[in-house]
């Protein structure tokens, strides 16, 4: 994946937030309790800010800070068969593929806070507002889930090959 491309799904992400939020009431139920019920409330405003903000910020700070850091050249990777990958024949190809998985996880991230807010969405859509676990926790494991894919090919790919 290429950062262009990241930087598209960031402002696609941004793009149905904002769209879909206005479907939200002047008072958001922004936290639910484990019944599901809503016991936290935000003003309109507030909660769309937010949430454009943990949707922009979270995955574009992570995915910037880890390309930056990754580029220095003092930068301090541990990973399996270090002295191999970090050969000097090998360093680019490797802080590319470190860089590469980074925005997929960047993309993971970004995927997921939309799902949250989504839900928001919906559980707002009832009176009262309500938050359907069963769609909570089902996006929750499938994350979980995604992620340890993710992670056994991202390392595996450092456990082979040396």
């Amino acid at each position: 994946m290429n950062p262009r491309l990241f930087a598209l799904l960031v402002g696609c992400s941004v793009a149905f937030v904002w769209l879909t939020s206005r479907r939200l009431p002047s008072v958001v139920a922004s936290h639910f309790a484990g019944s599901g019920m809503a016991d936290g409330f935000m003003p309109y405003r507030s909660y769309v800010s937010l949430m454009l903000a943990l949707l922009i910020g979270l995955p574009t700070l992570l995915v910037v800070l880890t390309w930056w850091s990754l580029g220095s050249s003092s930068a301090r990777i541990n990973l399996p068969n270090k002295d191999y990958w970090l050969a000097p024949e090998r360093r680019h190809a490797t802080v590319s593929y470190l860089r590469s998985g980074v925005l997929w996880f960047g993309t993971l991230l970004l995927v997921c806070l939309c799902y949250l807010h989504w839900l928001v969405v919906l559980a707002n859509g009832q009176q009262p507002a309500r938050l359907q676990n069963s769609w909570f926790i089902g996006g929750l494991v499938a994350f979980l889930a995604i992620l340890l894919v993710w992670l056994k090919v991202f390392l595996g790919h450092f456990r082979r090959g040396a």
